[in-house]
């Protein structure tokens, strides 16, 4: 591959990135200014305009002192524990559901015994065990991990089970001909090779980790903020409501943003992303 042939690549992916984000932002200021006019125009107490969300959320995350970056107590007592809470149960299911899937991918008949199993505890919402999270572990962050754990492995397991399976059988045949140590067959080969369906699994138990941590949080919580959302909605402070309802989608923007872009870096060197490069 040439210099000139590379440059006008990176060339190409700089400007479909930056076509991609004015667009994108365009769309969205529109909607805003949308959103705007129609909350003036209806006049309702209970769908107040961005205007007022924005200068509400100011005043409640950024008047802070200065020592402490302008940042107010609700952000350390309720947007950072929330934030430990998601991560902290996303990157726990990551591992749990990582290891086993790959335990059982390599297995020709794990799956046949514990699927049923699998299917059975799937099919129960997770928010309906955090009453049980709560008897094991009390209102604690315990008890928001838990749930966050159990409905987020779930898509990381079962597309590690298929990613391991789906493995090239030359590749298989390949590295028993050679001998090859298991530690370096499962590192080189089998993650690598699986690791496309990793990340989509990661991608969805992390959506799925923000959803729960609210949940968990307005069932039972003493801080946190879904119990910030639940006691804003119950003093009818709808500006503060919204307030909180749009961070939450600001956190979900933001996490989906730089898992895409960590997994476009990880993934760089498979052929099907060089080609559209």
């Amino acid at each position: 591959m040439t210099a000139v042939t590379l440059s006008g690549r990176v060339g190409r992916r700089a400007a479909r990135g930056a076509a991609t984000v004015v667009r994108n932002w365009l769309l969205f200021a529109l909607l805003v200014v949308v959103w705007e006019f129609a909350a003036r125009a209806g006049g309702s107490i209970f769908f107040p305009p961005p205007s007022e969300i924005a200068g509400t959320a100011a005043k409640l995350w950024f008047t802070g002192p200065a020592s402490h970056l302008f940042l107010t107590d609700a952000v350390f007592d309720n947007v950072f524990p929330s934030l430990g809470r998601t991560l902290g149960g996303w990157a726990l299911a990551a591992v749990v559901g990582i290891v086993i899937g790959v335990l059982l991918g390599r297995s020709a008949t794990a799956m046949d015994y514990v699927g049923p199993l699998f299917a059975f505890f799937r099919s129960i919402p997770p928010p309906t065990l955090i009453p049980v999270f709560g008897v094991l572990f009390g209102l604690s962050s315990g008890m928001q991990i838990g749930s966050i754990i159990f409905g987020a492995v779930w898509p990381v397991l079962l597309n590690t089970v298929d990613g391991v399976r789906s493995v090239d059988q030359v590749k298989v045949e390949t590295a028993r001909s050679f001998r090859t140590p298991k530690a370096y067959w499962l590192g080189m080969v089998v993650l690598p090779a699986a690791a496309p369906k990793i990340f989509a699994g990661l991608r969805v138990s992390l959506s799925i980790s923000l959803l729960l941590m609210v949940v968990s949080e307005l069932v039972g919580a003493y801080n946190g903020i879904g119990r910030s959302l639940l006691n804003a909605q119950q003093d009818f402070d709808f500006p503060t409501m919204w307030s909180w309802l749009v961070l939450l989608g600001i956190l979900g923007y933001v996490f989906n943003t730089i898992f895409l872009a960590a997994e476009r870096r990880v993934l760089a060197w498979q052929p099907a992303r060089l080609g559209r490069d």
